[in-house]
Order: C-alpha cells, then sequence, then structure tokens
C-alpha cells in the first residue's frame, strides 16, 4: 500500500500530503504518523495539505484524530497550506478541529511550532532527515 511520507526535521515532523486523500490513506497516515511520534519523541507536527482541493467529513475526522493522539503524545500539531474551499468545506460540515493550530504555509506553520518551543528559526534547518 502506498503511504505518505513523514520527514523528520529537528524536534518535528513534516507531511506533505501530494495525492488524493482517501479513506484507507488517511487511516494508514493516523497510524504511520502516530508510530513516527513515538519512535522519534518529535514535540510538533506539521501536515501540509496545500494540495489537497477537496476535504470530506472522513479526512476532517481524522485530521481532528491525528492532533487529539498527536496532543495524548506530547506533540503538537500545525496544518498548513489549507485552500478556502477545503475551510468552508469543514466550517459546513461542523468541524471544528479542535486541537488543530493552522497556518498560511510551510514557513509559517514551522515558525509557529518553533516558537512553541521557544526555538530559534536557525535550528530546524540544521537537522533535516530524510
Amino acid at each position: 500500500m502506498e503511504g505518505i511520507p513523514i520527514l523528520k526535521m529537528g524536534q518535528f515532523l513534516l507531511v506533505t500530503i501530494q495525492v488524493d486523500m482517501h479513506d484507507r490513506l488517511a487511516l494508514k497516515l493516523q497510524n504511520d504518523l502516530t508510530n513516527r511520534i513515538v519512535k522519534t519523541g518529535a514535540k510538533g507536527v506539521l501536515i501540509d495539505i496545500s494540495s489537497l482541493e477537496i476535504v470530506d467529513s472522513f479526512i476532517g475526522r481524522v485530521l481532528s484524530n491525528i492532533a487529539t493522539v498527536s496532543q495524548l503524545l506530547d506533540a503538537q500539531t500545525v496544518v498548513v497550506g489549507m485552500q478556502p474551499a477545503v475551510a468552508i468545506t469543514l466550517v459546513e460540515l461542523g468541524l471544528s478541529l479542535t486541537g488543530v493550530r493552522t497556518a498560511l504555509d510551510v514557513e509559517t506553520g514551522m515558525a509557529l511550532l518553533q516558537r512553541s518551543f521557544g526555538l530559534p528559526p536557525e535550528e530546524i534547518g540544521n537537522h533535516v532527515q530524510f
């Protein structure tokens, strides 16, 4: 089964969704990401959804679940790159995405995570792992 790459950047994990999400892939991402948080001890998760043009209620719930599980595992979640149509759909579906912080792009989201931990911006770029 295909998977979505999860990159470790210092204390954070970066997920860039570049494919159409379907239910099984979303559940696999949730499982893979949860295991990666535990394995790496990551303190933050940044999920880039800028290539998603459509999000249904299931995908919205999975994003919310990822944030909740991450929080239980002591990691913060930031979702970045949300298209206006996706935001409107999530509101119309009544999904609040509790525990999910958002930012317009990866740079702003990473800065948000860095500020949360009092890290200077330079420390992230020096620890990129693939």
